[in-house]
């Protein structure tokens, strides 16, 4: 009988992506262990470093194990748009149809990836249909955040894009389990913040200011404090865009592996 992948001793399982995967589709117990023996290739990235060129030939499937990732365009003069941001549990190159990304990836913060090849492969060859129903849902979201991007970008004020913006952070860090349905890590400057929402850094720090003023949130040392997350969720018309994306389900201990048997 062929034991089971496990984590080895000192082996640190991507916990984020799991978490994620998991509020998205239904993982078997192979799947979940295929996912936590990732961990030998890991990649530290320093804040500002690409990790992926803008264009279309298939990059190295990864998972970001931890820190912030963005995709962006950058413009002749050095104007930057971000178009979403990248946090852990999120995958770069990771689809059900490999391919290169449509815009620059590139670290935000210290980040730390693991590579995931063996996960596609694992999609490509039929071997990880609950994975491959997680990815293709991972897409369709992505494709709805992008859309609250572009009415955010169009037609919300710098009020409104502020305060969905920190709600749409505080879900998908509430998801992997990295932050709950009040306070969260926001690591992010006021700077990428402006590049995010397509404001002047002064708008930025007048916005945030006035949601302070009006006891709405609180940011103390990099980390977020929704103070009143109803009347944001009001503010911003904020809905939930994914009937799954809501708190992961507990994870299940990894399996021990079964002995073989005497001959």
């Amino acid at each position: 009988m062929t034991s089971r992948l496990t984590p080895r001793s000192g082996h640190r399982p991507p916990e984020a992506a799991i978490r994620r995967l998991l509020a998205l589709g239904d993982l078997s117990d192979s799947e979940l262990d295929l996912l936590r023996g990732l961990g030998d290739r890991r990649e530290q990235r320093t804040p500002g470093e690409e990790i992926a060129p803008e264009g279309p030939d298939a990059i190295r499937p990864q998972l970001i194990v931890s820190g912030w990732a963005c995709r962006e365009r950058v413009l002749a003069d050095g104007r930057r748009q971000i178009i979403n941001v990248l946090l852990p549990g999120d995958g770069i190159g990771l689809r059900r149809h490999p391919g290169g990304e449509l815009a620059a990836v590139r670290a935000l913060t210290a980040l730390e990836t693991i590579d995931a090849s063996c996960v596609a492969e694992a999609v490509c060859a039929g071997r990880a249909p609950g994975i491959a129903g997680a990815l293709e849902a991972a897409e369709n979201l992505e494709h709805l955040l992008l859309l609250d991007q572009l009415v955010r970008l169009g037609r919300q004020t710098a009020y409104e894009r502020v305060a969905h913006f920190l709600l749409e952070l505080q879900r998908r860090l509430e998801v992997v389990q990295l932050g709950d349905r009040q306070r969260f890590p926001m690591p992010l400057t006021q700077e990428i913040l402006a590049d995010a929402l397509g404001l002047s850094i002064v708008h930025v720090n007048r916005t945030l200011q006035q949601l302070r003023r009006e006891g709405l949130i609180e940011l103390h040392s990099g980390v977020a404090i929704l103070l009143d997350r109803d009347r944001l969720a009001d503010i911003a018309e904020c809905r939930a865009v994914h009937p799954r994306l809501g708190a992961a389900p507990p994870l299940k201990p990894a399996t021990q592996p079964t002995a073989t048997p005497a001959a």
